[in-house]
Formats: C-alpha cells, sequence, structure tokens
C-alpha cells in the first residue's frame, strides 16, 4: 500500500512521511527533495531564476515518476495537485491521500520557527508569507485536496509521532 501525504508547507508532511515509512517499512520519497535533487537549486531559486511555470513542469515529472512507485511513503509539496495531470497521475497509482490538515497560525508559527524555511521556499503570493498569505492559499487548495483525499487528519496539536499513530488508524 502506498500513501501520499498532502497539506500546506509547515504541516508536517516530511516529518511524518519520515516517521510513518519507518513505522510501515517502507520507502519515504519527497517530492520536493526530487526536485531539488534534479533542478541542482532550492525551490526558491528556481523560482527566482526560472519561473513558477518551470518549477511547475519539473513537479509534474517527479510526481509522475514517484506515483509509479509501489509501498512506499510520498510527501508532495503544497502545490503538487495543482495541475489535473499530476491528479490523474496520482489517482492512476492507487495511492491513500492523506490530508494533513493545520490552523493557519500554526502553520506560521512552524514555518517561521523552520530555519531553513525563508531560505528554500518563496513567498506564494504578494502577502508576503504571513497569515493572510496562508488563508488565501489554503482556499484555493482545500478544496482540490479534499477532493482527492482518503481521510484528513488535523495535525494542529498533534507531535509528529500521534500523527502517525493516527495516520495507520486511519489505513
Amino acid at each position: 500500500m502506498s500513501i501520499g501525504l498532502i497539506g500546506y508547507r509547515g504541516c508536517g508532511k516530511t516529518t511524518v512521511g519520515r516517521k510513518l515509512a519507518d513505522r510501515l517499512w517502507q520507502e519515504y520519497v519527497d517530492t520536493d527533495e526530487m526536485i531539488v535533487r534534479r533542478a541542482g537549486k532550492s525551490i526558491k531559486e528556481i523560482f527566482a531564476t526560472d519561473g513558477e511555470p518551470v518549477f511547475r513542469d519539473i513537479e509534474s515529472a517527479v510526481i509522475e515518476e514517484a506515483s509509479g512507485r509501489g509501498d512506499v511513503v510520498i510527501s508532495f509539496g503544497g502545490g503538487a495537485l495543482d495541475r489535473e495531470a499530476n491528479r490523474a497521475a496520482l489517482a492512476k497509482g492507487g495511492h491513500k491521500l492523506i490530508y494533513l490538515k493545520c490552523e493557519p497560525t500554526e502553520l506560521l508559527r512552524r514555518i517561521q520557527a523552520d530555519p531553513q524555511s525563508a531560505h528554500a521556499r518563496p513567498n506564494l503570493t504578494a502577502l508576503g508569507g504571513g497569515v493572510e498569505e496562508i488563508e488565501s492559499v489554503l482556499a484555493r487548495r482545500e478544496p482540490v485536496w479534499r477532493s482527492v483525499m482518503t481521510a484528513e487528519l488535523d495535525v494542529t496539536r498533534l507531535t509528529p509521532e500521534e500523527a502517525v499513530v493516527y495516520i495507520v488508524r486511519l489505513l
């Protein structure tokens, strides 16, 4: 069984994904890490030098590759499901998709607490990365995530270890 984790940056996809893969004795794949390796630069640098369309094209190729794997835990970037082709690739792969929901204020706290975030990740709107940006992006992306998810888990007040226990129960 393959599991995909979806949600906003800072919700814990990478941390929970690694722990979940260990718990299930499965390979762990992070599509953002695959993109960085393939491009040879950070996501923020890709956005700055090549633009978002180039980033999204690389992301689509990576999703196509990752979604073909079996018995794997995959963390997908927050915007990975914006493209219909990416959603189709995931559906074809038969992955159980778990939406890791988190309140905007907690997302902001986690993003600001991560020293790598500002260096590696671009702002997603002209709103500059604050709560308003998070709420705006969530309003656009949540309906898409909910349309493809297998289950939703509110991780706002959960530790990564607690989230893994709940995800295993959801499977």
